[in-house]
């Protein structure tokens, strides 16, 4: 034997019959060199007792340096308990991007995930992910790529790291699916872009402007009763948007104030509201044959689009960076100057992990400060009147 070198190698002349020359330092490095004169780099080794073969490539095509470094890898995995073979099979049979992301919307998220959550992961896929990697093989992409690609859309940062998400999500399911090795997903360690959790909460003032416009559009007409009785549920709920848009009059229970979703973002929930919220229900009217709350311009409809009417609204208002999700951090906001803890607020919420509601933390230190501020004014008059009531020293006592 003697180390497969390229100078070895073209020295190699071809026998009758199809011989094997093997490496002298690496075991399992090979070359098949048949009579034709054709010399293919090999690897042997065994997997679980079992021998394996893999052809590494044609010499020429592949040099003996870099045959040699893939044999080692090819060892060396071998050594961990994967089985190359398998690998190379996988590679093969490995879908592209494409038809992984058609899987990946066919077998899970039409299955798994709520209307809402599959149009975003669409989205993704139709405009991101497709145009960019739809025709690489599943199994052929690798970190750089994924690094690359969300590189690519750093202008749009919340985009980039939201189709993160959901590529980091399709390469987990490709190695359940078998058409990746296991821990392979390639978007790991790609770090995601920074982002900035706006928050914005209305002041009392704020709220007088807005109650004063819902009067003033319905009075006049210029938006539906249904639009402007979702925002008022909003308001005083605290309620996600799509929890309000497909509410039920069945799921309404007005002798014990309760509204009994079957379905929401984080499960079936109950949310309990008081005499302001029921009034807003009693000055509804239940139309025959349409089961929905907030109904929309057809008959048996609901309302789908309070984005446009709530423009509008915020703009009369004078609210023009207001966003509807907003109404819900003021709730929270609300409830904190009230008085009410983090977890009560949690349960007002249907917040599933205390980590959602810790984002309302700081606002606690508002009373805190309030009250601190009390104290310590309270005590520093009390000591400011001790010392004007005292008696003046003495001349003896002064010395």
């Amino acid at each position: 034997m003697s180390k497969l070198t390229k100078r070895f190698v073209d020295q190699i002349t071809p026998s009758e019959k199809e011989t094997t020359h093997w490496d002298s330092e690496l075991h399992g490095f090979g070359l098949r060199v048949w009579p034709t004169g054709r010399k293919v780099y090999i690897a042997t080794t065994r997997v679980k007792g079992r021998l394996r073969k893999v052809t590494i490539g044609r010499h020429g095509s592949v040099t003996a340096e870099q045959a040699r470094i893939k044999a080692h890898q090819i060892i060396s995995e071998a050594k961990a308990g994967n089985d190359p073979v398998k690998v190379l099979d996988q590679a093969r049979k490995s879908p592209t991007m494409k038809g992984l992301g058609e899987r990946f919307l066919q077998d899970h998220v039409a299955v798994r995930c709520k209307p809402s959550t599959q149009y975003e992961y669409k989205r993704a896929v139709d405009l991101f992910i497709n145009p960019k990697l739809g025709t690489r093989r599943v199994g052929d992409i690798e970190r750089q790529d994924i690094a690359e690609f969300h590189h690519n859309l750093r202008d749009i940062p919340y985009q980039a790291n939201r189709t993160l998400g959901v590529l980091s999500k399709m390469f987990n399911l490709a190695e359940v699916w078998g058409l990746r090795p296991d821990h392979s997903n390639p978007c790991l360690h790609v770090k995601k872009y920074p982002e900035q959790k706006r928050e914005r909460f209305l002041s009392p003032e704020e709220y007088a402007s807005l109650g004063k416009a819902l009067r003033e559009v319905e009075a006049n007409g210029s938006e539906t009763k249904s639009s402007v009785t979702a925002i008022r549920l909003l308001i005083l709920t605290g309620c996600r948007l799509s929890e309000i848009t497909t509410l039920q009059w069945d799921y309404v229970d007005l002798d014990a104030r309760e509204l009994r979703l079957p379905d929401s973002k984080t499960g079936a929930k109950v949310v309990h509201f008081g005499e302001a919220v029921a009034n807003v229900f009693k000055d509804l009217e239940k139309i025959e044959g349409n089961p929905w709350v907030i109904t929309g311009r057809k008959d048996g409809a609901r309302l789908t689009d309070l984005q446009h009417p709530w423009r509008r609204i915020r703009e009369h208002a004078g609210l023009t960076d207001v966003r509807i999700h907003d109404l819900r951090h003021s709730y929270a906001s609300g409830a904190l100057a009230l008085g009410e803890g983090l977890p009560m607020i949690g349960k007002l919420l249907g917040h599933t992990q205390v980590q959602t509601t810790a984002r309302y933390a700081h606002l606690a230190k508002d009373p805190l400060r309030a009250a601190a501020s009390k104290v310590s004014d309270f005590i520093g008059i009390a000591m400011n009147e001790e010392k004007r009531n005292a008696p003046s020293p003495s001349k003896e006592w002064r010395g």
